[in-house]
């Protein structure tokens, strides 16, 4: 969606339009409503389902949480109406609170029904390759890899670069579900995510590992392909 700038206080007319039947009353007020409950619905889905593979949800389970995470947005957007600015399309600032509904939501899901370690330094090495699908016959390929990433992680990182990279490379936790976890945002789950490979990348080439496809899998962890993304 594309941020367009409006005077303030004088959004477009579009905007102006939900502003007054939203903050209005009556049967109008109600049409307003749903609409914007079938567009924040629409929004939810499809992001619910972008994300949802990292949760191993699906059918209805998946569908009742974008319905509340729809209702939860509509309920949030009504009570501060007075705080829209007309910076933006209100729509676009409306769609801001439905992603955010589904961030807190697919984080309490996660943790009430954990598919990895809930102790989010609890660093299992051992389990790496079968995360990327290695077998035994791969060993001497992703041996020493391992070895060095897991020298770089300990050395190389700040803790906090460290907990993140643990959390979401080898214990598999979806970004929105650390965030949750941490008291963070996705964004900055995220910048803490890209900086801590960027270090991991550069100790690996200064000791020597150039990435070559048959390394893809291993260098993948370095990089968090393994756990969830924005």
């Amino acid at each position: 969606m594309n941020r367009q700038a409006f005077p303030p206080g004088r959004p477009d007319p579009a905007s102006a339009e939900w502003i007054r039947t939203l903050g209005g009353a009556g049967a109008e007020r109600d049409q307003a409503l749903a609409r914007l409950h079938a567009l924040l619905l629409r929004v939810a889905r499809a992001e619910i389902h972008r994300r949802g593979g990292q949760l191993r949800i699906t059918g209805p389970e998946l569908d009742d949480l974008a319905h509340q995470a729809a209702a939860d947005a509509l309920l949030a957007i009504t009570g501060k109406l007075d705080q829209f600015r007309g910076e933006s399309r209100f729509t676009t600032w409306a769609y801001k609170f439905v992603i955010f509904e589904i961030s807190s939501k697919i984080g309490r899901h996660f943790w009430q029904h954990p598919t990895a370690p809930v102790a989010l330094d609890a660093e299992d090495w051992e389990r790496l390759p079968d995360r990327f699908g290695m077998g035994p016959a791969d060993q001497a390929q992703w041996q020493s890899l391992i070895t060095a990433l897991r020298r770089a992680v300990e050395d190389d990182l700040t803790e906090r670069q460290r907990r993140v990279f643990v959390a979401i490379v080898l214990n598999g936790v979806p970004l929105d579900a650390l965030a949750l976890q941490l008291g963070s945002s996705r964004n900055a789950i995220y910048k803490t995510m890209f900086d801590a490979r960027r270090k991991l990348r550069a100790a690996l080439a200064a000791n020597g590992y150039l990435i070559t496809s048959g390394d893809a899998a291993v260098a993948a962890a370095a990089d968090g392909d393994a756990g969830g993304r924005a």
